[in-house]
Protein backbone atom coordinates (compact mmCIF):
# COMPACT_ATOMS: atom_id res chain seq x y z
CA UNK A 1 0.00 0.00 0.00
CA UNK A 2 2.87 2.61 0.54
CA UNK A 3 4.67 1.79 -2.12
CA UNK A 4 1.78 2.52 -4.61
CA UNK A 5 0.91 5.56 -2.45
CA UNK A 6 3.85 7.41 -2.19
CA UNK A 7 5.38 5.83 -5.21
CA UNK A 8 8.54 3.86 -4.04
CA UNK A 9 10.45 2.08 -6.71
CA UNK A 10 9.39 4.57 -9.02
CA UNK A 11 11.93 6.78 -11.42
CA UNK A 12 12.05 10.18 -10.10
CA UNK A 13 10.45 11.36 -13.45
CA UNK A 14 7.63 9.10 -12.59
CA UNK A 15 6.54 10.02 -9.27
CA UNK A 16 3.07 11.97 -9.69
CA UNK A 17 2.27 15.42 -8.17
CA UNK A 18 0.39 13.92 -5.12
CA UNK A 19 3.08 10.79 -5.10
CA UNK A 20 5.70 13.84 -4.07
CA UNK A 21 3.35 15.73 -2.26
CA UNK A 22 2.55 13.16 0.21
CA UNK A 23 6.34 12.27 0.33
CA UNK A 24 6.87 16.19 1.56
CA UNK A 25 4.85 15.86 4.05
CA UNK A 26 5.80 12.70 5.51
CA UNK A 27 9.09 14.00 4.83
CA UNK A 28 8.25 17.51 6.67
CA UNK A 29 7.11 15.62 10.15
CA UNK A 30 9.96 13.48 10.04
CA UNK A 31 12.06 16.11 9.59
CA UNK A 32 10.23 18.14 12.55
CA UNK A 33 10.84 15.14 14.86
CA UNK A 34 14.04 14.59 14.00
CA UNK A 35 15.58 18.70 14.51
CA UNK A 36 13.60 18.61 17.20
CA UNK A 37 15.52 15.60 18.71
CA UNK A 38 18.85 17.48 17.51
CA UNK A 39 19.63 20.37 20.49
CA UNK A 40 18.11 23.59 20.76
CA UNK A 41 21.18 25.54 19.58
CA UNK A 42 21.00 23.67 16.41
CA UNK A 43 18.92 26.63 15.02
CA UNK A 44 20.24 29.42 16.69
CA UNK A 45 23.06 31.07 16.05
CA UNK A 46 25.15 28.05 14.64
CA UNK A 47 28.94 27.30 14.45
CA UNK A 48 29.94 25.63 11.19
CA UNK A 49 30.17 22.21 12.42
CA UNK A 50 25.83 23.46 13.09
CA UNK A 51 25.45 24.87 9.94
CA UNK A 52 26.75 21.49 8.18
CA UNK A 53 24.58 19.32 9.63
CA UNK A 54 21.83 21.90 8.33
CA UNK A 55 23.01 21.53 5.30
CA UNK A 56 23.72 18.06 4.77
CA UNK A 57 20.08 17.29 6.16
CA UNK A 58 18.04 19.62 4.12
CA UNK A 59 20.25 18.25 0.44
CA UNK A 60 19.25 14.27 1.41
CA UNK A 61 15.97 15.00 2.45
CA UNK A 62 15.12 16.90 -0.37
CA UNK A 63 15.98 13.57 -2.35
CA UNK A 64 13.34 11.64 -0.40
CA UNK A 65 10.81 13.46 -1.63
CA UNK A 66 11.63 13.79 -5.57
CA UNK A 67 12.62 10.07 -5.59
CA UNK A 68 15.93 10.49 -6.24
CA UNK A 69 17.07 8.08 -3.24
CA UNK A 70 15.40 5.62 -1.28
CA UNK A 71 12.37 7.24 0.82
CA UNK A 72 12.87 5.31 4.18
CA UNK A 73 17.04 4.83 4.23
CA UNK A 74 16.89 8.63 3.50
CA UNK A 75 14.81 9.25 6.35
CA UNK A 76 16.77 7.00 8.66
CA UNK A 77 20.49 8.19 7.39
CA UNK A 78 18.76 11.61 8.90
CA UNK A 79 18.84 10.60 12.14
CA UNK A 80 21.70 9.17 12.05
CA UNK A 81 23.19 12.34 11.25
CA UNK A 82 21.48 14.32 13.90
CA UNK A 83 22.69 11.32 16.38
CA UNK A 84 26.15 11.85 15.02
CA UNK A 85 25.99 15.67 15.56
CA UNK A 86 24.81 14.73 19.19
CA UNK A 87 27.57 12.51 19.84
CA UNK A 88 30.07 14.77 19.28
CA UNK A 89 28.35 17.99 20.71
CA UNK A 90 28.45 15.68 23.83
CA UNK A 91 32.17 14.43 22.86
CA UNK A 92 33.09 18.20 23.03
CA UNK A 93 30.65 19.19 25.84
CA UNK A 94 33.63 16.51 28.11
CA UNK A 95 36.52 17.77 25.81
CA UNK A 96 38.15 21.28 25.53
CA UNK A 97 40.49 19.82 22.65
CA UNK A 98 37.81 17.61 20.50
CA UNK A 99 35.47 21.19 21.06
CA UNK A 100 38.35 23.34 19.35
CA UNK A 101 38.89 20.70 17.06
CA UNK A 102 35.20 20.09 15.41
CA UNK A 103 33.91 23.79 16.66
CA UNK A 104 37.17 25.96 16.48
CA UNK A 105 37.88 29.10 18.44
CA UNK A 106 37.24 32.50 19.27
CA UNK A 107 40.11 35.45 18.18
CA UNK A 108 40.27 38.65 19.54
CA UNK A 109 39.65 41.45 17.39
CA UNK A 110 40.36 44.71 19.77
CA UNK A 111 42.02 44.31 23.32
CA UNK A 112 41.83 47.21 25.40
CA UNK A 113 41.18 49.81 22.71
CA UNK A 114 44.06 48.89 20.55
CA UNK A 115 42.84 46.52 16.95
CA UNK A 116 44.76 43.10 16.72
CA UNK A 117 45.68 43.60 13.36
CA UNK A 118 47.44 40.48 12.49
CA UNK A 119 43.66 38.44 13.79
CA UNK A 120 42.18 40.64 11.51
CA UNK A 121 44.21 40.31 8.47
CA UNK A 122 43.87 36.71 9.12
CA UNK A 123 40.16 36.45 9.30
CA UNK A 124 40.08 39.64 6.66
CA UNK A 125 38.19 41.49 9.02
CA UNK A 126 38.93 45.39 7.38
CA UNK A 127 39.28 48.48 9.84
CA UNK A 128 35.70 49.45 8.33
CA UNK A 129 33.92 46.12 9.10
CA UNK A 130 35.42 46.11 12.72
CA UNK A 131 34.04 49.34 13.32
CA UNK A 132 30.33 48.48 11.91
CA UNK A 133 30.56 45.80 14.10
CA UNK A 134 31.10 47.60 17.39
CA UNK A 135 29.11 49.95 16.43
CA UNK A 136 25.91 47.44 15.76
CA UNK A 137 26.48 44.91 18.63
CA UNK A 138 28.26 46.94 21.14
CA UNK A 139 27.44 50.39 20.12
CA UNK A 140 30.69 51.86 20.41
CA UNK A 141 31.66 54.26 18.03
CA UNK A 142 35.75 54.03 17.91
CA UNK A 143 38.19 50.82 18.46
CA UNK A 144 39.71 52.82 21.76
CA UNK A 145 36.39 52.86 23.35
CA UNK A 146 35.88 48.68 23.32
CA UNK A 147 37.69 46.75 25.88
CA UNK A 148 36.90 43.69 24.06
CA UNK A 149 35.86 42.79 20.36
CA UNK A 150 35.95 38.95 19.45
CA UNK A 151 35.20 37.24 16.71
CA UNK A 152 33.20 34.38 17.99
CA UNK A 153 33.21 30.46 16.75
CA UNK A 154 29.53 31.70 14.85
CA UNK A 155 31.53 34.03 12.70
CA UNK A 156 29.31 36.55 14.79
CA UNK A 157 31.75 39.51 16.22
CA UNK A 158 30.68 40.59 20.46
CA UNK A 159 31.97 43.54 21.65
CA UNK A 160 32.47 45.06 25.16
CA UNK A 161 32.38 48.83 25.84
CA UNK A 162 35.71 50.36 27.85
CA UNK A 163 35.11 51.41 31.11
CA UNK A 164 35.27 55.12 30.93
CA UNK A 165 38.00 57.07 32.88
CA UNK A 166 37.14 58.25 36.35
Amino acid sequence: MFRDLLGLGLEPRDVTFLQMSLRAVIVFLISLITVRFAHKRFLSSMSAFDALLGFILASMLSRAINGSAPFFQTLGTGFVLVGLHRLFSTLAFHSPRFETLIKGHANILVKDGKAMTEAMQTHKISQTDLLEELRLNGQIDAVENAALATLERSGDISAIRAKPRQ
